[in-house]
């Protein structure tokens, strides 16, 4: 079962996590930018600019966006250039449930803290959800193998 149908998955994971890295990348402008978001600020409940700028836009200092760039660019590494290594599906559904994790946290402070939503979010969280699935599915084609 480690054929071509792994190879699907592997390259179906990179193509989502490249999505992710272009997602993340607009979102670390939208951190720095000086001029208000014309695309993705629709209302005081629907504000990219509003979440990316709060003080939960950062971790230690460090913007959350630039984190999901760094995460999803580990990704595409792994499923690319890794592909081949033994525990490469540990790794990669590992590293996609914790890019999850972090999402869902994201999405509480966005829904119950902020009270506001970033459509560049959701659709992170939307790649990340996907990236985990097809993990999932690599890492249970690969234990019945």
């Amino acid at each position: 079962m480690n054929g071509s149908g792994d190879r699907l998955l592997f390259v179906l994971i990179a193509i989502l996590s490249l999505a992710g890295v272009i997602d993340s990348g607009i979102s670390v402008q939208r951190h720095f930018a000086e001029s208000p978001t014309r695309y993705c600020d629709f209302s005081q409940k629907f504000s990219c600019d509003i979440v990316n700028r709060s003080e939960y836009s950062t971790l230690l200092g460090i913007p959350v966006a630039v984190i999901g760039v760094a995460g999803y660019a580990m990704l595409f590494v792994l499923s690319i250039f890794f592909r081949t290594r033994e525990q490469i599906r540990d790794w990669l559904l590992g590293a996609a449930l914790a890019g999850l994790g972090f999402a869902l946290y994201l999405t509480y402070i966005e829904a119950y803290v902020l009270t506001t939503w970033c459509i560049l979010c959701l659709i992170s969280l939307v790649l990340i959800s996907l990236i985990s699935v097809v993990a999932g599915v690599l890492k249970l084609r690969n234990s019945r193998a």
